[in-house]
């Protein structure tokens, strides 16, 4: 039999608004003060009446644009009916029928380098709910509910099932998560809950007679890791397979309903929690409190005008202009538009972007986590950087001694001396690093170093260069400024003429 694997991802993101989405409380993660961000309005107190918060729709607009939706000019609000502790109204304000956005995409790419084309069946935007902490021990603890969350502004972007793997899965979002941090419109933090994801699993299985029969879907809820979605789909994924083995039962089968599971990231497994409702079951009406929302041209296109480059897009780019491979553009993308912005400063200002890319995924990357800090305040600027490495570029230094002038200047910063292009040359300077121009110089030492390695000598004539090491070395040591390159050919050159 042949098994497929098929996913569907809602994935609920927070945006990153100053204030809730239909009431003036701040719209900021606060777990030490429960319940002190909120007012009769997210409270769903008798008389309290929402009023839409602009920015958030704005914002949703920009994350619908980015995902190639169809925007729509009129939508309208729906209260979607169900009770639970952290609902203090006991209905969700959300979009039903007509939701903003619809039919859009997202390119992945897949395990095999190919790129995959993810449907978006709808973006629309909703309140988030409250808080429940739960004493999971045993013994009989107390369950808590906090509303500072509830009324945050919560953007549910659907795809259809098209995802075919776990791991599919995972780079589809991470590669949303990567969007949405470039855009600007939520922090994505997802260990504060400002991600999440609930994802939809089924199996496709092609019997041997040619008929393909799918297992019961199974919604897993609230996933808020990549690794936790990875493992949870492929935990799932196997669970139905085996489950199927014993049963036979099927999607269509008499009884056979959708379910909602749990993930429990502590044993790896999902587990049951109740039957999955239907639309039916929210019994959804539109609000009467909230009036439509129309969108003009006029406003549409002032969004377009403020969209930034997409990741994707920005990352093509820098291989075709800077000739980058795949990953280290990857690289370069995924650490953030600032970062970035950084490379490609730098990349600008010395003229090489593979030199550019080699020191700032390298040295400039590790001095980050070193530091603890984000490209924005690292110490040595773009220009800095890039007037640094067009030396090397035009073979000027070394790219040995480049690494040296880029320590000592990160060393003035911590000194409290700000790194500057006129301190790259005094630094040079004062340690002798400019590359060797006189050949006579450097053939004098390397005589002198030949006459006292007499046997590394003898090895390089019977056809070991590798033997040349050593008094490469101890060339290099003396001269700061010489090319290594030129020095192991110079010195094999030398030998080979008094042979």
């Amino acid at each position: 039999m042949k098994v497929t694997t098929v996913v569907g991802l809602e994935v609920h993101v927070q945006l990153h608004t100053r204030t809730k989405i239909f009431c003036g409380c701040v719209n900021r993660f606060n777990p030490d003060a429960p319940n002190t961000q909120t007012c009769p309005v997210c409270l769903g107190l008798p008389g309290a009446l929402p009023v839409m918060n602009q920015e958030a729709f704005r914002l949703s607009l920009v994350t619908a644009m980015a995902l190639n939706c169809e925007l729509a000019r009129f939508t309208k609000w729906d209260r979607k009916q169900y009770y639970y502790p952290d609902l203090p109204k006991a209905y969700q304000i959300s979009q039903y029928d007509l939701p903003f956005s619809h039919d859009g995409w997202l390119d992945v790419s897949s395990e095999d380098g190919e790129t995959r084309h993810i449907r978006i069946n709808r973006a629309h935007l909703e309140e988030d709910a409250g808080k429940n902490t739960h004493d999971e021990s045993g013994r009989g603890g107390d369950s808590q509910v906090d509303l500072n969350r509830c009324g945050t502004p919560l953007l549910e972007i659907v795809s259809e099932p098209d995802l075919r793997s776990a791991a599919e899965a995972k780079a589809y979002l991470e590669e949303l998560h990567l969007l949405l941090t470039y855009l600007g419109v939520s922090d994505c933090n997802m260990q504060e809950g400002s991600l999440r994801c609930d994802a939809n699993v089924n199996l496709h299985i092609e019997q041997n007679n040619g008929e393909t029969i799918a297992t019961p879907i199974v919604e897993i809820k609230n996933l808020n890791s990549f690794r936790g979605v990875e493992a949870a789909i492929t935990y799932e994924a196997d669970r139905q397979q085996e489950e199927y083995s014993k049963t036979g039962r099927k999607l269509g089968d008499p009884g056979v309903e959708k379910e909602t599971r749990g993930w429990n990231a502590e044993r790896n497994v999902t587990f049951a929690q109740r039957g999955k409702e239907e639309a039916s079951d929210y019994r959804y009406f539109p609000d009467p409190d909230l009036m439509p929302v129309t969108v003009s041209d006029e406003q549409l296109a002032e969004v377009r005008g403020s969209l930034c480059e997409f990741p994707a897009a920005r990352r093509d780019r820098f291989e075709a202009e800077y000739g980058l491979s795949k990953y280290d553009a990857s690289v370069v993308i995924n650490q953030g538009e600032k970062f970035a912005d950084y490379f490609e400063s730098v990349a600008k200002g010395c003229g090489d972007g593979k030199q550019a890319v080699n020191w700032v995924t390298q040295n400039v990357l590790r001095e980050l986590n070193e530091r603890s800090v984000t490209v924005a305040d690292f110490p040595i600027p773009a220009d800095v950087l890039a007037a640094l490495l067009q030396r090397i570029v035009n073979g000027d230094l070394t790219v040995k001694s480049g690494r040296e002038v880029f320590d000592e200047l990160l060393s003035d910063h911590d000194k409290g001396m700000p790194p500057s292009i006129e301190r790259i040359s005094a630094i040079i300077d004062e340690k002798g690093l400019a590359m060797l121009a006189d050949t006579g110089e450097l053939d004098s030492l390397i005589d002198a170093t030949i006459a006292d390695h007499a046997k590394a000598v003898e090895d390089i004539r019977n056809g070991k260069l590798q033997a040349a090491g050593p008094i490469i070395g101890k060339v290099m040591k003396q001269l700061k400024g010489a090319d290594p390159q030129t020095v192991r050919e110079r010195i094999i050159e030398r030998i080979q003429q008094n042979s």
